[in-house]
């Protein structure tokens, strides 16, 4: 049985309808992200889920409880949001030890606590300081103390890493992913990034105008994508329209040439997709798997690697190949699909 699920959920603010019949499950101890681009209803789940909103219909079931109207303060859940949210004026150690006081925690024990997780977050000897003198990295190091010093039931963090700079925001979802792994807890995270969350996560759900298109593992979603949205969105560039044949894994192309495609693949073969660095570029006439003859319209140098465009009697393919072998524009070259590499949708 899940710890998390969310039943039939329709959610919005007053007439705009953001989430529909959504479905949502998590398992104790998962770390799941909710992924998609602004206004797909990632940060309504976890508003629904923290206990900000409540749904126009449908039902939040936690540990077998009903918590579709219980409120805020009464889950124990912990919190990270991409401002941190820390109080300005309260010490590092009061920020940490503001949930425990809440509880009405003993002094001493607080303490030992408190303690605890800030050194369990690389802050000891910080306590004393306040917000304002600390670095981006360390504040959301506080957010996170303070989160799970409270030891929730859920951990939901809201976009956290996007107000830092690039590398330490490297350095920062290693950290978390350390934390989860360490107090196995279960959590959900909200993202518009993608290499983020498929470094941290258990599973990651795709969301596309209020529906999970896609949930699965990283590795799964990014070789296996179901829909084309999801291939787009995972770094598919290049789609073919196809036609089953009678013979097992051949496909006609739109001006009937054939292709190969190895792995009956998830999708029922009327379109396919193939990712640029799949598909080898060599001179026109040379023989090659699942051929396509066409003409270099665009060059573009990317340091190790050169991207090239190329119109093809089927459209315009987007390639990209190491630097053995460079073409100008204009220069006939062939492409070769790689069998292996091209997924059905």
């Amino acid at each position: 049985m899940a710890l998390l699920e969310l039943q039939n959920i329709t959610a919005g603010y007053d007439k705009n309808v953001i989430l529909k019949d959504l479905d949502f499950q998590v398992e104790k101890g998962e770390l799941v992200s909710l992924l998609g681009s602004s206004g797909c209803g990632k940060t309504t789940t976890l508003r629904l889920i923290a206990g900000f909103s409540t749904p126009m219909a449908g039902k939040f079931i936690f540990d077998g409880k009903d918590y579709t109207q219980v409120p805020l303060n009464k889950r124990n859940f912990g919190f990270v949001f991409q401002s941190y949210a820390l109080f300005p004026h309260m010490t590092v150690f009061d920020n940490v030890a503001f949930g425990l006081k809440m509880r009405k925690v003993p002094q001493d024990q607080m303490k030992k606590e408190v303690m605890e997780m800030l050194a369990t977050v690389d802050l000891d000897g910080f306590e004393n300081r306040f917000p304002k003198e600390m670095s981006g990295g360390q504040r959301q190091r506080v957010a996170l103390a303070r989160a799970l010093v409270i030891k929730p039931d859920l951990l939901l963090l809201d976009e956290p890493l996007s107000n830092l700079d690039a590398k330490l925001r490297v350095k920062m979802r290693v950290e978390i992913r350390r934390l989860q792994q360490k107090f196995g807890f279960t959590a959900i995270y909200v993202t518009h990034d993608q290499e983020e969350c498929f470094a941290i996560s258990d599973k990651v759900a795709i969301m596309n105008h209020g529906v999970i298109e896609q949930m699965d593992s990283p590795s799964a979603i990014y070789n296996h994508p179901k829909t084309e949205f999801i291939a787009r969105f995972v770094g598919f560039e290049n789609f073919m329209d196809i036609r089953k044949t009678d013979r097992e894994g051949v496909y006609l192309l739109p001006d009937d040439s054939r292709i190969t495609v190895e792995g009956r693949g998830e999708g029922t073969g009327l379109k396919a997709c193939i990712r640029p660095e799949d598909i080898a570029v060599v001179p026109q006439g040379t023989q090659a798997p699942n051929p396509l003859t066409g003409e270099v319209m665009v060059s573009t140098f990317l340091g190790k690697r050169n991207q090239y465009n190329v119109r093809t009697a089927i459209g315009e393919f987007e390639v990209s190949t190491d630097q053995e072998s460079v073409y100008k524009i204009g220069d006939r070259v062939t492409l070769s699909l790689a069998p292996g590499k091209i997924i059905l949708l």
